[in-house]
């Protein structure tokens, strides 16, 4: 496959992946009773919005001139409110609940996109490719550590509640 042939293959998997995410996280926000996780889900999906609206930029400008655009700073999320709803969303939910096990699939969404984009990374040879496929990656790491700490606060939560605790 040529250079072309795969950046545009991937460029077309990455907006596919960003697609499936928000929806998955529209969905969760929209089943859940908690209203913390609600807010967590429907953040995720905005964030999820604005890499396909990146990608589809990326995208776009490969097809024409078969180059991709500089990449500039991304958003940087909340940590602070998205501690503060992890934490209001540990006391409202059940760590075997719909929304536990949402967080878990949300952590399966946010791995496979970082295997993408790091692996794209390590084979660009185009420095703006390789320079924006980094930051997705780093993007996408940041999503995957809020899920993966809220996860196994819950799951340490659910533990500690059924006394599984063997001594």
């Amino acid at each position: 496959m040529e250079s072309n042939d795969k950046a545009i293959e991937v460029l077309k998997t990455a907006i596919l992946l960003e697609r499936r995410g928000k929806a998955f996280y529209s969905q969760a926000a929209r089943q859940t009773e908690s209203k913390s996780a609600k807010k967590i889900f429907e953040m995720m999906a905005e964030e999820e919005d604005e890499h396909i609206e990146f990608l589809t930029n990326q995208f776009k400008n490969y097809i024409e001139h078969h180059e991709f655009l500089k990449t500039n700073d991304h958003h940087e999320e909340d940590e602070a409110v998205m501690e503060i709803l992890s934490e209001d969303v540990k006391k409202e939910i059940s760590a075997a609940g719909f929304e536990a096990a949402a967080i878990s699939a949300a952590i399966d969404f946010e791995n496979r996109a970082i295997s993408v984009y790091s692996t794209r990374a390590e084979e660009a040879t185009d420095p703006k490719e390789k320079e924006m496929y980094k930051m997705l990656a780093d993007w996408e790491k940041g999503h995957h550590h809020l899920l993966y700490k809220l996860n196994e606060d819950l799951k340490e939560q659910i533990w500690n509640d059924n006394n599984f605790w063997p001594f």
